[in-house]
């Protein structure tokens, strides 16, 4: 032991010569010579796995793991190639990656940098878009009823596609053909990483517009893309533009790819177009079309309105035929009234005449004449009156009957003939019962009158034992008066008694 004992060595142990030639590192050169070592064996592979931990900081690097079964695998995607990927990856599904090995000294772990990454197979694919079809058609985003009934002719439609492709010059062009109308283009990406948001996002922005706004709110949208590759193509398939699609107020025409291609968007549009060229003719009507079926219509409409007015002026030519004259409907009722005005004044000469008499017959059992007189002056009064409003009565009939017969024509006189023959039977009903009542009431309110009188009158007092005292032909109302008259007249039940002024002293002492 190069002549050294255990003892002499630290801690009493014997020194291993062996040890004293392994080479000795620091931890920034184990970590290079491993970083090396891994880089230069695995310098380009190809990782078949699960995604999972899937994050994206704003750094704009994607950091994953491939696991498969219990093994894992960290992997990271630098900004530069995310930006260049068509498809981002997604969590859970099987992907095949394309990169270098290296390690990470940080941590003492290594890790997968990605430079291409693509799904396991087309078949992966069609899973998961077939797993987010039955996913977002559960929710009711793919419902009938949800679909919106397009606009026959919108007066501005907008249109999300790429502005430089040939798709919107074909829609142009379509549109130009058969109705020219104003069209809103929203530039989008059609294909790529950035194409699910972008086309979501001009969904949500035309729907975001306002009507009255600087930049006019489309009638309808239709979201275009030409054919491409079923790659191509994914990013109508992601769930923000589905989401977008089926959100969307303004009804909207999804025309993505070729008639045999189906993505996702197709389902929640209100209306599916095979291509952008078909989406453009279901846009909008052919005009010259439209305007043959107007100048068709119109013309049927216009021999329509002929036989119709043909058709309403026999009818009514066979109606006026079947009619009689105005005259001769007029004739009996006009006859009827004129007898009826012919005997009105003998009645109400006649109903005079009674009056006359009964108050002839009252004046002679009243005593005082200027009851009777002011009775007589008010009975002619309301005599007169009455015939006033009587014959005014026949002239307003008259007169109306005159107007009715100059108002109604030919096609209304044998419905008013009769409705107005019994309103004029009515209306001299109606006469003869009022004459009645106003010449009874009349004679009731006399009667009481002259029973009021005789009631009040001094001589039913008289008849009771009293006297009336005149003293110079005025009733003496005082003993004064009566002193002082040169003649007294004293009346009595059954006569009268007239005294001197010779006799007036002692007549005052009694």
């Amino acid at each position: 032991m190069n002549g050294r004992s255990w003892k002499d060595t630290p801690g009493g142990q014997f020194a291993d010569p062996l040890e004293s030639n392994i080479p000795e590192y620091s931890v920034e050169e184990i970590s290079i010579a491993i970083r090396r070592t891994v880089e230069e064996r695995f310098d380009r592979i190809r990782v078949r796995g699960e995604v999972s931990s899937l994050s994206r900081p704003r750094s704009g690097h994607i950091y994953l793991n491939f696991k498969k079964d219990r093994h894992q695998l960290d992997a990271v995607i630098w900004r530069s190639t995310a930006l260049r990927l068509k498809k981002l990856p997604e969590e859970g599904m099987e992907y095949v990656a394309t990169g270098n090995l290296t390690t990470y000294s940080g941590n003492s772990r290594y890790q997968l940098i990605i430079d291409k990454i693509e799904p396991a197979g087309k078949g992966a694919l069609l899973a998961m878009i077939e797993e987010r079809r039955a996913r977002l058609q559960a929710e009711g985003l793919f419902d009938s009823d949800r679909k919106q009934p397009l606009p026959f002719i919108p007066n501005l439609i907008g249109v999300v596609t790429s502005p430089s492709g040939a798709v919107i010059r074909d829609i142009l062009h379509r549109l130009r053909d058969r109705f020219p109308r104003t069209v809103l283009v929203w530039p989008v990406a059609v294909q790529g990483p950035s194409c699910a948001d972008e086309v979501a996002s001009a969904i949500r922005g035309f729907n975001a517009l306002s009507a009255g706004g600087p930049i006019p709110r489309p009638d309808l949208l239709i979201v275009a893309r030409g054919g491409g590759s079923f790659e191509d193509l994914l990013g109508f398939n992601e769930e923000s533009v589905v989401r977008a699609a089926a959100e969307s107020k303004i009804p909207l025409i999804s025309a993505v790819g070729h008639e045999s291609d189906t993505t996702l968007i197709d389902y929640a549009a209100d209306l599916r177009a095979p291509t952008p060229t078909a989406a453009a003719e279901r846009a909008v009507p052919v005009r010259v079309e439209l305007s043959e079926r107007l100048r068709l219509l119109d013309a049927r409409h216009v021999v329509a309105m002929r036989r119709s007015v043909e058709s309403n002026r026999q009818r009514l030519q066979d109606i006026g035929r079947s009619l009689p004259q105005p005259e001769a409907l007029f004739a009996i009722p006009r006859q009827r009234f004129d007898h009826s005005a012919e005997r009105l004044p003998l009645a109400f000469n006649s109903m005079i005449q009674k009056h006359e008499l009964a108050l002839a017959g009252v004046a002679m059992r009243l005593a005082r004449p200027a009851a009777i007189e002011l009775a007589q002056r008010r009975y002619d009064r309301l005599a007169a009156d009455l015939g006033r409003q009587a014959e005014a009565r026949i002239l307003a009939v008259r007169g109306s009957l005159t107007a009715v017969m100059a108002r109604f024509g030919q096609r209304l006189l044998r419905g008013r003939l009769a409705a107005e023959e019994p309103h004029l039977e009515y209306l001299s009903e109606r006469m003869s019962a009022a004459i009645a009542a106003r010449r009874d009431s009349r004679r009731v309110s006399l009667d009481a009158t002259s029973r009021l009188l005789w009631s009040l009158g001094y001589r039913q007092t008289l008849a009771r034992g009293y006297t009336v005292v005149r003293a110079d032909g005025k009733v003496a109302a005082s003993r004064l008066a009566a002193s002082s008259a040169e003649q007294l007249d004293i009346e009595f039940r059954d006569g009268h008694i007239v005294v001197s002024a010779s006799g007036g002293k002692e007549l005052a002492e009694k």
